[in-house]
Order: C-alpha cells, then sequence, then structure tokens
C-alpha cells in the first residue's frame, strides 16, 4: 500500500454536499453512471434482500415532476406564496440528473426495516461519494415530497416502498465553501464496564 492515512481518506475529507442549484451540465455519461451506480450498490446488506432500488429524473420529465409537485404542495397548502410555488415546479431542473433512492422494506424478513433504511441510506451515500471521485457534484436531497403518500404514488412506490432521497447529480457550476465540522473529540466517548 502506497497512501499513507491521510491520502486514502482525502475523497472524505473534502466531501461536501454543493447545492442543486449549483449543479449543471453535463451529467455522467451513460457508461460512467452505469460504472457510478454499480459501485453505489456495494452497500452492506443484511440478508442480502437488496431493500433498495433508484429512479432517474431526467430532461424535460424533471420539469413535469415539479409541476406535479407544485400542484399537490398547493393542494397541502393553497395559501402557499408564489415564491414557493415557484420553488417547487422548479426544485428537480437544476442538476442534470436526479437519482430517486427508494427503500424497499421487506416485511416477510426477519431483518429490522430500520437496517434495509440504512442500506438503502448507504447507497445514498456512495452516490455522493462515488459522484465526488468521478469528478461531479452531488447533493442529497429530501424535504416534504420524500415522505408524501401522493408523490410516492406519483413514483409508482408499492405499499412497502418509501423514498429516503433525491440526489442532484451534475458538474460545479461555482466553487463551494466547506462548512465547519464538528470535532470529533466531542463525538467519541469510550463505554467502560460500570461493574
Amino acid at each position: 500500500m502506497t497512501d499513507t492515512p491521510a491520502d486514502a481518506l482525502d475523497l472524505l475529507h473534502r466531501r461536501h454536499s454543493p447545492p442543486s442549484r449549483q449543479l449543471g451540465e453535463p451529467a455522467p455519461d451513460p457508461a460512467t453512471l452505469h460504472a457510478l451506480l454499480e459501485a453505489a450498490v456495494r452497500v452492506p446488506d443484511h440478508g442480502k434482500l437488496v431493500p433498495f432500488r433508484l429512479i432517474a429524473l431526467r430532461g424535460e420529465h424533471k420539469l413535469r415532476f415539479g409541476e406535479r409537485l407544485a400542484s399537490r404542495a398547493i393542494a397541502r397548502n393553497p395559501e402557499l406564496s408564489e415564491a414557493k410555488r415557484e420553488k417547487e415546479r422548479t426544485r428537480y431542473t437544476f442538476a442534470p440528473l436526479v437519482l430517486v433512492v427508494v427503500c424497499r422494506i421487506d416485511t416477510t424478513s426477519s431483518v429490522p426495516p430500520m437496517e434495509q433504511q440504512l442500506s438503502a441510506g448507504c447507497v445514498a451515500y456512495n452516490l455522493l461519494l462515488g459522484a465526488q471521485a468521478l469528478g461531479f457534484g452531488a447533493q442529497w436531497l429530501t424535504g416534504w415530497a420524500a415522505y408524501d403518500s401522493e408523490v410516492a404514488a406519483l413514483l409508482g412506490l408499492g405499499e412497502h416502498e418509501q423514498v429516503v432521497g433525491f440526489v442532484h447529480i451534475g458538474t460545479l457550476q461555482a466553487e463551494v465553501p466547506d462548512r465547519e465540522r464538528p470535532p470529533v473529540d466531542d463525538l467519541l466517548s469510550e463505554w467502560r464496564d460500570p461493574v
């Protein structure tokens, strides 16, 4: 092994989420996207259930999806301001590719649902890391649409499926400053047997 530990962890140290508004063309080409997806689905998967799938939103279909979500947002809140209505309409139009990461819970399995959700969440995170490693930017978003039953129906989700996130992928249009991270020493404790 030639990399030092610092070199090996460089990708993780540089990882950040650029705003989806700052992600533009190009998206990964088909071969690059396929390679990214093959890597992204290499996640911990208790019971080999494959409790996840992906839905791609591209081109004019992203705009149609946003229009449908804006209609749903207005139905949920008729007092929604025009600015917020426009935000809903355009939410998925900035990045050239949006991947919807879907968790599909196997209710017949003894594997707890939370473990299945975490497996799907790892797919979303791997998409962020993989996109960055390939020179793209990616942002994982949820928002109200990830939890709305009518949006789930619009996406064709089954009874035991749920959106884990919308991963927006594209090329960075501007440099994004990193945010301050919590000190690890404030997060790590040591368990000791009290006996």
